[in-house]
């Protein structure tokens, strides 16, 4: 039966995992391997001007793939995941169209959670006045204060939820303000959902202490290249702390220095620390999903050996045939 119902459904490819474990690379070879294109699933890479950063794909390293939702909006614009899974959805089914591989390739596991279990957003609109009362609230209280109250609306969320990841602190009481019910519950309804796609879902992942070396070496390398100029060059066409573009990792703590705030080893000290700290919670976020499948650096002699084992999981769902 299951057989069956995959053979109506379009094929997609999942490569994902924390942030500097390598995904990039990888994704163009599996891609030229299966005659796939890339969307990106990363929340930060939808950004112009923000390359270095977000450790945007450079035109070269693709390679001739075809890459998806890379710079389609401005530094000013709130994207979102709504936007995403309405655009991912339909780029899916038009690279199915042409005899192509969809791969959803990134980071940012609510984004691809949306797209594969095709999460209905649309029972509960954004409700800006308390948005901004939440907001208000953070901003005059501090971002614990406002963690404090889902902690006694839904302290299952809470505990999943960082406190300085206001936005998603604000999501949920507007969720609960709404509905009455908790956020923390609906979601693991949609988890349970089963995959709209016929799809793979692959974790590339790495032993902790050379993923954190990584992670270092990668924001050295981002500074070299010149993350404080780029962060410069936004402020002076007037992006500001308060966008959602200008909370990522990489900016906000840049934008913390050149306001002043802090020293430049202060910031660096800072992104390096909430860096680690994020893909620790990457790695749990795509723990709690079903039917991944993990790929551990240290297991293979070397990335030819992970694309092979891909390939032969890939085959397994019929989409190469």
């Amino acid at each position: 039966m299951e057989e069956t119902n995959t053979k109506h459904r379009l094929p997609l490819l999942i490569l994902t995992g924390p942030t500097a474990v390598g995904k990039t690379n990888l994704s163009v070879r599996l891609a030229q391997a299966v005659n796939g294109e890339i969307i990106s699933a990363d929340s930060m890479q939808v950004y112009r001007r923000m390359d270095i950063g977000t450790a945007k794909i450079k035109k070269e390293e693709m390679c001739g793939v075809p890459h998806h939702l890379i710079d389609i909006c401005e530094p000013q614009e709130n994207y979102n995941v709504v936007r995403f899974a309405m655009e991912a959805k339909r780029l899916i089914k038009e690279i199915a169209d042409r005899g192509h591989i969809p791969i959803l390739v990134g980071g940012t596991g609510f984004y691809i959670q949306a797209v594969l279990y095709d999460i209905d957003f649309t029972k509960t609109e954004e409700d800006t006045a308390y948005r901004k009362e939440l907001a208000e609230y953070a901003d005059k209280y501090g971002a614990q204060a406002l963690h404090a109250l889902l902690a006694k609306a839904d302290p299952a969320s809470a505990a999943a939820i960082h406190a300085n990841n206001v936005k998603r602190v604000i999501r949920a009481l507007e969720f609960y303000k709404q509905t009455g019910g908790l956020i923390s519950v609906h979601n693991e309804e949609q988890h349970q959902k089963e995959s709209a796609y016929n799809s793979a879902y692959f974790v590339l992942t790495q032993e902790r202490a050379v993923l954190y070396r990584r992670i270092e070496q990668r924001i050295d390398q981002m500074l070299e290249e010149g993350l404080v100029e780029e962060v410069r060059a936004l402020i002076e066409e007037g992006c500001t702390a308060d966008m959602v573009s200008m909370q990522g990792l990489g900016y906000k703590e840049i934008l913390s220095y050149l306001n002043g705030e802090c020293s430049l080893q202060e910031a660096v000290s800072v992104l390096k620390r909430d860096t680690r700290h994020f893909a620790k919670r990457q790695i749990t976020w795509f723990r709690r999903e079903r039917d991944v499948l993990w790929f551990d650096r240290g297991d293979y002699a070397n990335e030819q050996e992970i694309l092979a084992a891909m390939l032969r999981e890939a085959e397994k769902t019929g989409m190469l045939t």
